[in-house]
Protein backbone atom coordinates (compact mmCIF):
# COMPACT_ATOMS: atom_id res chain seq x y z
CA UNK A 1 0.00 0.00 0.00
CA UNK A 2 0.98 3.57 -0.64
CA UNK A 3 0.50 6.47 1.82
CA UNK A 4 -2.08 8.10 -0.49
CA UNK A 5 -5.00 5.99 -1.66
CA UNK A 6 -8.75 5.95 -2.20
CA UNK A 7 -11.03 8.37 -4.01
CA UNK A 8 -10.27 12.09 -3.90
CA UNK A 9 -12.88 13.87 -6.05
CA UNK A 10 -12.69 17.38 -7.42
CA UNK A 11 -14.96 19.97 -5.81
CA UNK A 12 -17.20 21.89 -8.22
CA UNK A 13 -17.58 25.64 -7.81
CA UNK A 14 -21.10 27.00 -7.40
CA UNK A 15 -22.23 30.15 -9.16
CA UNK A 16 -25.44 32.11 -8.87
CA UNK A 17 -27.55 32.42 -12.04
CA UNK A 18 -25.96 35.82 -12.71
CA UNK A 19 -22.48 34.26 -12.62
CA UNK A 20 -21.48 35.57 -9.18
CA UNK A 21 -19.58 33.19 -6.92
CA UNK A 22 -21.88 31.21 -4.61
CA UNK A 23 -19.54 30.58 -1.69
CA UNK A 24 -22.21 28.99 0.48
CA UNK A 25 -23.11 26.53 -2.26
CA UNK A 26 -19.46 25.68 -2.81
CA UNK A 27 -19.08 24.83 0.88
CA UNK A 28 -22.24 22.70 0.79
CA UNK A 29 -20.56 20.75 -2.01
CA UNK A 30 -17.67 19.90 0.31
CA UNK A 31 -20.07 18.55 2.94
CA UNK A 32 -21.84 16.45 0.34
CA UNK A 33 -18.51 15.08 -0.91
CA UNK A 34 -17.46 14.10 2.60
CA UNK A 35 -20.83 12.44 3.15
CA UNK A 36 -20.23 10.45 -0.06
CA UNK A 37 -17.22 8.83 1.64
CA UNK A 38 -14.45 10.79 -0.05
CA UNK A 39 -11.00 9.94 1.28
CA UNK A 40 -9.78 13.43 0.38
CA UNK A 41 -10.87 16.42 -1.70
CA UNK A 42 -9.34 18.61 -4.39
CA UNK A 43 -10.31 22.25 -4.85
CA UNK A 44 -9.59 24.79 -7.60
CA UNK A 45 -8.90 22.13 -10.22
CA UNK A 46 -9.92 22.39 -13.86
CA UNK A 47 -13.17 20.60 -12.97
CA UNK A 48 -13.65 23.38 -10.41
CA UNK A 49 -13.52 25.90 -13.29
CA UNK A 50 -10.39 27.43 -11.78
CA UNK A 51 -9.65 29.12 -15.09
CA UNK A 52 -12.79 31.26 -14.67
CA UNK A 53 -11.98 32.55 -11.18
CA UNK A 54 -10.35 35.82 -10.18
CA UNK A 55 -7.35 35.87 -7.86
CA UNK A 56 -9.53 37.15 -5.04
CA UNK A 57 -12.09 34.41 -5.60
CA UNK A 58 -9.32 31.81 -5.55
CA UNK A 59 -8.12 33.16 -2.22
CA UNK A 60 -11.64 33.30 -0.77
CA UNK A 61 -12.44 29.77 -1.90
CA UNK A 62 -9.19 28.36 -0.57
CA UNK A 63 -9.55 30.00 2.82
CA UNK A 64 -13.24 29.21 3.21
CA UNK A 65 -12.87 25.62 1.99
CA UNK A 66 -9.98 24.71 4.27
CA UNK A 67 -11.64 26.36 7.25
CA UNK A 68 -14.92 24.60 6.49
CA UNK A 69 -13.45 21.12 6.01
CA UNK A 70 -11.45 21.69 9.19
CA UNK A 71 -9.38 18.54 8.90
CA UNK A 72 -12.26 16.11 8.36
CA UNK A 73 -10.43 14.87 5.25
CA UNK A 74 -7.19 16.04 3.64
CA UNK A 75 -7.56 18.72 0.97
CA UNK A 76 -5.50 19.20 -2.18
CA UNK A 77 -5.29 22.79 -3.46
CA UNK A 78 -4.56 23.30 -7.15
CA UNK A 79 -1.94 25.99 -7.77
CA UNK A 80 -1.15 25.71 -11.50
CA UNK A 81 0.09 28.84 -13.28
CA UNK A 82 2.53 29.58 -16.08
CA UNK A 83 4.64 31.86 -13.90
CA UNK A 84 6.87 30.01 -11.44
CA UNK A 85 6.89 32.82 -8.88
CA UNK A 86 3.10 32.77 -8.78
CA UNK A 87 2.98 29.00 -8.39
CA UNK A 88 5.48 29.18 -5.52
CA UNK A 89 3.47 31.94 -3.82
CA UNK A 90 0.28 29.91 -4.19
CA UNK A 91 2.02 26.88 -2.69
CA UNK A 92 3.16 28.90 0.34
CA UNK A 93 -0.32 30.30 0.80
CA UNK A 94 -1.95 26.86 0.58
CA UNK A 95 0.52 25.43 3.08
CA UNK A 96 -0.10 28.29 5.52
CA UNK A 97 -3.86 27.78 5.23
CA UNK A 98 -3.62 24.09 6.04
CA UNK A 99 -3.67 22.27 2.69
CA UNK A 100 -2.42 18.68 2.78
CA UNK A 101 -1.12 18.67 -0.80
CA UNK A 102 -0.83 21.07 -3.73
CA UNK A 103 -1.56 19.98 -7.29
CA UNK A 104 -0.01 21.54 -10.37
CA UNK A 105 0.27 20.99 -14.09
CA UNK A 106 3.29 21.68 -16.25
CA UNK A 107 3.63 25.40 -17.07
CA UNK A 108 1.60 26.38 -20.12
CA UNK A 109 -0.30 29.35 -21.49
CA UNK A 110 -2.13 28.41 -24.64
CA UNK A 111 -1.23 26.15 -27.52
CA UNK A 112 2.12 27.72 -28.41
CA UNK A 113 3.45 28.94 -25.08
CA UNK A 114 4.49 25.91 -23.07
CA UNK A 115 7.31 25.09 -20.72
CA UNK A 116 10.06 22.75 -21.85
CA UNK A 117 10.87 19.56 -19.99
CA UNK A 118 13.68 21.31 -18.13
CA UNK A 119 11.54 24.34 -17.27
CA UNK A 120 8.84 22.00 -15.97
CA UNK A 121 11.41 20.24 -13.79
CA UNK A 122 12.69 23.58 -12.49
CA UNK A 123 9.20 24.85 -11.62
CA UNK A 124 8.34 21.73 -9.65
CA UNK A 125 11.71 21.83 -7.90
CA UNK A 126 11.06 25.42 -6.84
CA UNK A 127 7.66 24.51 -5.41
CA UNK A 128 9.29 21.55 -3.66
CA UNK A 129 11.35 23.99 -1.65
CA UNK A 130 8.14 25.25 -0.01
CA UNK A 131 7.89 21.96 1.88
CA UNK A 132 4.41 20.71 1.06
CA UNK A 133 3.64 17.46 -0.80
CA UNK A 134 3.04 17.98 -4.52
CA UNK A 135 0.73 16.10 -6.88
CA UNK A 136 1.80 16.42 -10.51
CA UNK A 137 -1.17 16.47 -12.88
CA UNK A 138 -0.22 14.99 -16.24
CA UNK A 139 -3.13 15.98 -18.47
CA UNK A 140 -3.48 16.75 -22.20
CA UNK A 141 -4.74 20.26 -21.43
CA UNK A 142 -1.21 21.56 -20.89
CA UNK A 143 0.09 20.26 -24.19
CA UNK A 144 3.42 19.58 -22.47
CA UNK A 145 4.90 16.14 -23.16
CA UNK A 146 5.82 14.54 -19.85
CA UNK A 147 7.35 11.22 -20.74
CA UNK A 148 8.15 8.39 -18.33
CA UNK A 149 11.91 9.11 -18.07
CA UNK A 150 11.24 12.77 -17.18
CA UNK A 151 8.53 11.97 -14.63
CA UNK A 152 10.61 9.21 -13.08
CA UNK A 153 13.56 11.59 -12.77
CA UNK A 154 11.35 14.22 -11.14
CA UNK A 155 9.91 11.68 -8.70
CA UNK A 156 13.39 10.49 -7.73
CA UNK A 157 15.02 13.93 -7.43
CA UNK A 158 12.27 16.27 -6.16
CA UNK A 159 11.64 15.12 -2.61
CA UNK A 160 8.22 16.73 -2.17
CA UNK A 161 6.84 15.38 -5.45
CA UNK A 162 4.91 12.62 -3.72
CA UNK A 163 1.90 12.04 -5.97
CA UNK A 164 1.35 11.69 -9.71
CA UNK A 165 -2.09 12.02 -11.28
CA UNK A 166 -1.83 10.49 -14.73
CA UNK A 167 -4.66 11.20 -17.16
CA UNK A 168 -2.83 11.50 -20.45
CA UNK A 169 -3.25 9.22 -23.46
CA UNK A 170 -2.21 5.71 -22.46
CA UNK A 171 -2.64 6.25 -18.73
CA UNK A 172 -2.42 2.59 -17.79
CA UNK A 173 0.82 1.94 -19.68
CA UNK A 174 2.31 5.15 -18.33
CA UNK A 175 1.48 4.22 -14.74
CA UNK A 176 3.12 0.83 -15.23
CA UNK A 177 6.23 2.44 -16.67
CA UNK A 178 6.45 5.01 -13.89
CA UNK A 179 6.04 2.52 -11.10
CA UNK A 180 8.62 0.24 -12.68
CA UNK A 181 11.07 3.14 -12.99
CA UNK A 182 10.49 5.04 -9.77
CA UNK A 183 7.82 3.27 -7.72
CA UNK A 184 9.69 3.63 -4.44
CA UNK A 185 9.57 7.43 -4.84
CA UNK A 186 5.85 7.69 -5.65
CA UNK A 187 3.60 7.75 -2.58
CA UNK A 188 0.39 8.32 -4.52
CA UNK A 189 -0.05 6.94 -8.03
CA UNK A 190 -3.48 8.22 -9.12
CA UNK A 191 -5.55 8.34 -12.28
CA UNK A 192 -8.16 10.91 -13.30
CA UNK A 193 -10.57 11.48 -16.19
CA UNK A 194 -13.54 10.59 -14.00
CA UNK A 195 -12.14 7.08 -13.55
CA UNK A 196 -12.90 6.01 -17.12
CA UNK A 197 -9.93 3.58 -17.12
CA UNK A 198 -9.97 2.99 -13.37
CA UNK A 199 -9.90 -0.79 -13.23
CA UNK A 200 -7.00 -1.08 -15.65
CA UNK A 201 -5.18 1.68 -13.79
CA UNK A 202 -5.61 -0.08 -10.46
CA UNK A 203 -4.22 -3.23 -12.03
CA UNK A 204 -1.25 -1.15 -13.21
CA UNK A 205 -0.54 -0.08 -9.63
CA UNK A 206 -2.66 3.01 -9.04
CA UNK A 207 -3.79 3.32 -5.44
CA UNK A 208 -6.09 6.31 -5.88
CA UNK A 209 -8.36 8.09 -8.29
CA UNK A 210 -9.45 11.70 -8.71
CA UNK A 211 -12.94 11.67 -10.17
CA UNK A 212 -15.68 14.25 -10.28
CA UNK A 213 -17.96 14.50 -7.26
CA UNK A 214 -21.13 13.35 -9.00
CA UNK A 215 -21.21 9.68 -7.96
CA UNK A 216 -18.23 9.37 -5.64
CA UNK A 217 -19.96 6.88 -3.34
CA UNK A 218 -20.74 4.63 -6.31
CA UNK A 219 -17.20 4.64 -7.71
CA UNK A 220 -15.45 4.22 -4.37
CA UNK A 221 -16.24 0.48 -4.07
CA UNK A 222 -14.15 -0.17 -7.19
CA UNK A 223 -11.09 1.14 -5.37
CA UNK A 224 -11.99 -0.32 -1.98
CA UNK A 225 -12.59 -3.83 -3.30
CA UNK A 226 -9.50 -3.82 -5.47
CA UNK A 227 -7.16 -2.61 -2.73
CA UNK A 228 -8.64 -5.24 -0.42
CA UNK A 229 -7.65 -7.90 -2.93
CA UNK A 230 -11.12 -8.68 -4.32
CA UNK A 231 -10.64 -8.11 -8.05
CA UNK A 232 -13.96 -9.76 -8.98
CA UNK A 233 -15.97 -7.45 -6.71
CA UNK A 234 -14.02 -4.47 -8.06
CA UNK A 235 -14.80 -5.50 -11.64
CA UNK A 236 -18.50 -5.90 -10.82
CA UNK A 237 -18.60 -2.45 -9.18
CA UNK A 238 -16.76 -0.95 -12.14
CA UNK A 239 -19.14 -2.44 -14.70
CA UNK A 240 -22.05 -1.00 -12.73
CA UNK A 241 -20.82 2.60 -12.95
CA UNK A 242 -18.93 2.62 -16.25
CA UNK A 243 -21.86 3.71 -18.48
CA UNK A 244 -22.38 6.79 -16.31
CA UNK A 245 -18.64 7.55 -16.18
CA UNK A 246 -18.38 7.25 -19.94
CA UNK A 247 -21.34 9.56 -20.55
CA UNK A 248 -19.99 12.13 -18.13
CA UNK A 249 -16.51 12.03 -19.64
CA UNK A 250 -17.61 12.19 -23.27
CA UNK A 251 -20.77 14.31 -23.16
CA UNK A 252 -20.82 16.50 -20.04
CA UNK A 253 -17.40 16.95 -18.43
CA UNK A 254 -17.50 19.09 -15.26
CA UNK A 255 -21.07 20.20 -15.96
CA UNK A 256 -22.35 16.76 -14.95
CA UNK A 257 -21.59 17.25 -11.27
CA UNK A 258 -23.26 20.64 -11.24
CA UNK A 259 -26.40 19.15 -12.80
CA UNK A 260 -26.45 16.35 -10.20
CA UNK A 261 -25.84 18.75 -7.33
CA UNK A 262 -28.66 21.01 -8.46
CA UNK A 263 -31.00 18.04 -8.89
CA UNK A 264 -30.09 16.80 -5.41
CA UNK A 265 -30.48 20.16 -3.68
CA UNK A 266 -26.78 20.74 -3.03
CA UNK A 267 -26.62 23.68 -5.47
CA UNK A 268 -29.31 26.22 -6.17
CA UNK A 269 -28.02 26.60 -9.73
CA UNK A 270 -25.86 24.66 -12.19
CA UNK A 271 -24.64 27.86 -13.85
CA UNK A 272 -21.27 27.87 -15.58
CA UNK A 273 -19.52 31.13 -16.34
CA UNK A 274 -19.33 32.36 -19.90
CA UNK A 275 -17.82 31.31 -22.28
CA UNK A 276 -18.64 27.81 -20.99
CA UNK A 277 -21.88 26.71 -22.61
CA UNK A 278 -24.69 25.40 -20.40
CA UNK A 279 -25.21 21.65 -20.35
CA UNK A 280 -27.83 20.86 -23.02
CA UNK A 281 -31.13 19.59 -21.68
CA UNK A 282 -30.78 16.27 -23.53
CA UNK A 283 -27.39 15.62 -21.97
CA UNK A 284 -28.59 16.55 -18.48
CA UNK A 285 -31.62 14.29 -18.73
CA UNK A 286 -29.68 11.39 -20.21
CA UNK A 287 -27.04 11.58 -17.51
CA UNK A 288 -29.57 11.81 -14.69
CA UNK A 289 -31.44 8.84 -16.15
CA UNK A 290 -28.19 6.83 -16.12
CA UNK A 291 -27.33 7.53 -12.50
CA UNK A 292 -30.78 7.35 -10.87
CA UNK A 293 -30.73 3.53 -10.70
CA UNK A 294 -27.39 3.80 -8.88
CA UNK A 295 -29.03 5.90 -6.14
CA UNK A 296 -26.03 8.15 -5.48
CA UNK A 297 -25.92 10.20 -2.29
CA UNK A 298 -25.66 13.45 -4.23
CA UNK A 299 -29.10 13.02 -5.83
CA UNK A 300 -30.81 13.06 -2.42
CA UNK A 301 -28.31 14.85 -0.19
CA UNK A 302 -30.14 18.20 -0.03
CA UNK A 303 -33.64 16.78 0.01
CA UNK A 304 -33.64 15.03 3.35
Amino acid sequence: MKPYSGIWPVAPTAFHPDGALDLEGSLRALDCMIDQGSDGLCILANYSEQFLLSDQERYDLTRASLDHVAGRVPVIVTISHFATDIVVARARQAKEMGAAVVMMMAPYHGATLRGTAEQTYEQFARVGEVGIPIMLQDAPLSGVELNVPLLARMAREIEMLKLLKIESVGTTAKLRGLLDAAGDHIDGPFDGEEGITLLADLEAGATGTMTSAAITDQIKPVVTHFLAGDRDAAAEAYARVLPAINFENRQCQFRATKAVFMEGGVFASDTCRHPIAPLPDWARQSYLDLIRPLDPVALRWGKG
